[in-house]
C-alpha cells in the first residue's frame, strides 16, 4: 500500500518494526536500515539488479531478517519537480512488489541524493572504485534520513 506522508507510515508500523530504504538504481539497488527507534538510518547492502523476481526475493529475505515494516523508495524526480521514465519505473517497482510482499510504501524525493552522498565521500578522501561501491548504500541512507527525520518533526 503506497501511503502519501512519513507521519501516516509511521501509523502503519507496529512498535520496533524497522524501516527499510531503497535507492533504485538501473544496475543497482541500495539499501539502508532504520534502527527499532526510527531514529538513524544505517547503510546496508548494495544489490546487483537481474530479473525483477530475484531482485524482489532478495528484499523479502532482507525484510524477514530485519523486522521491516515498511519501505521508503527514492522518487527520482527530474530537478523542475516533474517525473521522468526513472521516476515511473521506481513506481512500477513499488507496484510489482506489492504484489510479492505488500506493505507499506512511502516514496520520497531522492533529488541531489546521490550528489550529497558523492561529494561528502569525495570529502573524505575516497578512492574512486571505493566510493562506486558505498554510493549506492549511502545515497539510500541518505534518503531514509530524510524521511526519520520528517517523521520526528510530525510527531
Amino acid at each position: 500500500m503506497i501511503v502519501k506522508t512519513p507521519a501516516e507510515l509511521a501509523d502503519k508500523l507496529k512498535a520496533g518494526e524497522r524501516l527499510l530504504g531503497l535507492d533504485l538504481g538501473e544496475k543497482t539497488i541500495g539499501l539502508a536500515l532504520s534502527d527499532v527507534m526510527r531514529m538513524i538510518a544505517t547503510p546496508l547492502v548494495t544489490l546487483e539488479r537481474t530479473k525483477f523476481s530475484a531482485d524482489a526475493q532478495a528484499l523479502i529475505t532482507v525484510i524477514e531478517k530485519n523486522a521491516v515494516g515498511g519501505l521508503v523508495i527514492g522518487l527520482p524526480l527530474n530537478m523542475n519537480g516533474t517525473e521522468g521514465p526513472s521516476a515511473q519505473s521506481a513506481r512500477a517497482f513499488a507496484r510489482n512488489f506489492e504484489g510479492k510482499r505488500p506493505m507499506p510504501m512511502l516514496f520520497w524525493d531522492e533529488r541531489l541524493s546521490t550528489t550529497a552522498v558523492t561529494r561528502t565521500l569525495l570529502d573524505a578522501d575516497m578512492s574512486r572504485s571505493r566510493r562506486k561501491d558505498v554510493v549506492d548504500k549511502m545515497a539510500a541512507s541518505f534518503i531514509l534520513q530524510g524521511v526519520l527525520d520528517a517523521m520526528r518533526r510530525t510527531s
